[in-house]
């Protein structure tokens, strides 16, 4: 079988979006299929070019086994609308032109950004291919729940252009139940979405030792390390995580935050502000880098907005530190508050709510014994949520909605409730 898959992100870029499109082509690759995978030059999050590329009109290299194309587009940091709008076009373009000369049975496009899934179907649509939308993030709804952009015709658009792609694509693939819910509230059939959530490659993020060549260096030695590390955007409310380690009086406990993003540079700004002793703000790391810094950490602190969209997300940080037996701090409602929960993973606290954010962190540092048992229920939640077995349940939904027969390949019943829902849509907005 021959995958064709779009994808804005893609390694040596270290996001949640790379990473799993990497981690499931491999394992896709191990059964014997021929994986291609059209993305940009590697930049995010600063919109940095990486060392070692140009941001030319088209390139090729082999990253273990897969195929890639690298096509221009244009570069931008992860901040400001405008110009990441011009970004996520330039890549559509380009993505579906370079798409048109690859050979394959089926067409995997992902979002966000939105763009790429426009790019996949109309790759699908010129070359007569089924075509897989994968939908990490339900888009333009996290752009309203950060207040990235504020109501307006485009958004309408984009409601609506998200609408046509779920009726347009052969299979949808989402990473959680909600997600499906929410897709089916839109109107599309349940049996044509699957789900196939986030999780961990076991051998890669392995319980060790914590590193002391880090603790030394970031002076941290005796510390209890409650860390965040990943992204630093507009979703992620760093900002009241500061506000919060203000009232922290335990002096053994050091927050690490380690990622860059939208938000970075206000985030150290305010931390210098507020003179907090207790937090240290460092860059980015390689992925190849991210485990050993997961092993100084006590405590896995993953944090969202208060917003009704995020309680529909499952933050992948859960698995990673999870198969490291780091017990999870969670703000976030929904489907990741009850698999934290149900395996007994951590401890869980209202978003945005300082005083249970105090509560449970000061829960973490002094019940010595449940820390223990939170350790267990990480390591049962990453054996559940093993990334190859993930990876292989996707491959069995690739390879059936490429073998389906043309007549049972697109949701006929969909338009008169889409018109229902646009309807009710355009009453809401």
């Amino acid at each position: 079988m021959k995958i064709l898959f779009l994808t804005d992100n893609f390694p040596p870029e270290s996001n949640a979006p790379a990473t799993r499109t990497y981690e499931h082509c491999i394992e896709w690759i191990k059964t014997g299929a021929e994986v291609t995978v059209i993305t940009c030059t590697p930049n995010y999050p600063k919109g940095e070019v990486f060392p070692g590329y140009k941001n030319k009109w088209k390139q090729e290299e082999i990253i273990d086994g897969i195929r890639v194309i690298r096509v221009w587009s244009y570069i931008s940091p992860n901040r400001g609308f405008f110009r990441r709008t011009i970004d996520y076009l330039s890549f559509c373009i380009m993505a579906f032109f370079a798409s048109l000369s690859v050979k394959t049975d089926i067409i995997i496009a992902t979002s966000p950004q939105l763009f790429t899934a426009v790019a996949g179907y109309a790759s699908s649509f010129f070359k007569r291919k089924p075509w897989i939308m994968e939908v990490r993030d339900l888009w333009p709804e996290s752009i309203k729940a950060v207040g990235a952009m504020k109501q307006s015709n485009v958004l309408k658009i984009l409601d609506r252009l998200v609408l046509f792609l779920y009726r347009k694509a052969d299979k949808i693939v989402v990473v959680t139940d909600s997600f499906k819910e929410r897709i089916n509230a839109c109107g599309v059939r349940l049996e044509n979405i699957e789900v196939v959530k986030n999780g961990v490659h076991l051998h890669k993020f392995v319980y060790t030792d914590k590193d002391t060549s880090l603790l030394e260096r970031y002076n941290l030695k005796n510390k209890f390390v409650v860390a965040y590390i990943g992204t630093h955007g507009m979703a992620h409310k760093l900002d009241f995580i500061l506000d919060c380690a203000k009232e922290v009086g335990n002096a053994h406990i050091h927050f690490l935050f380690v990622g860059e993003g939208a938000m970075k540079t206000r985030l150290v700004k305010q931390a210098k502000d507020m003179q907090l002793s207790n937090v240290s703000l460092l860059d980015a790391v390689p992925k190849s880098e991210v485990a050993r810094y997961i092993s100084i950490t006590d405590v896995a602190l993953i944090n969202l907005r208060k917003k009704e969209t995020f309680t529909k997300v499952i933050p992948s940080k859960i698995f990673e530190n999870a198969a490291m037996r780091k017990p999870i701090l969670l703000g976030v409602e929904g489907e990741a508050k009850e698999i934290i929960m149900n395996y007994k993973a951590g401890l869980c606290f209202e978003p945005e709510n300082k005083k249970q954010f105090l509560d449970k962190l000061s829960e973490m540092y002094e019940n010595k014994e449940q820390y223990k048992l939170f350790q267990e229920g990480c390591s049962q939640l990453a054996i559940d949520f093993n990334r190859e077995k993930l990876a292989l349940n996707m491959l069995e939904i690739i390879r059936s909605t490429a073998c389906l027969p043309e007549n049972a390949k697109k949701n006929s019943a969909l338009p008169d409730k889409l018109e229902d829902y646009l309807q009710k849509e355009g009453e809401r907005v």
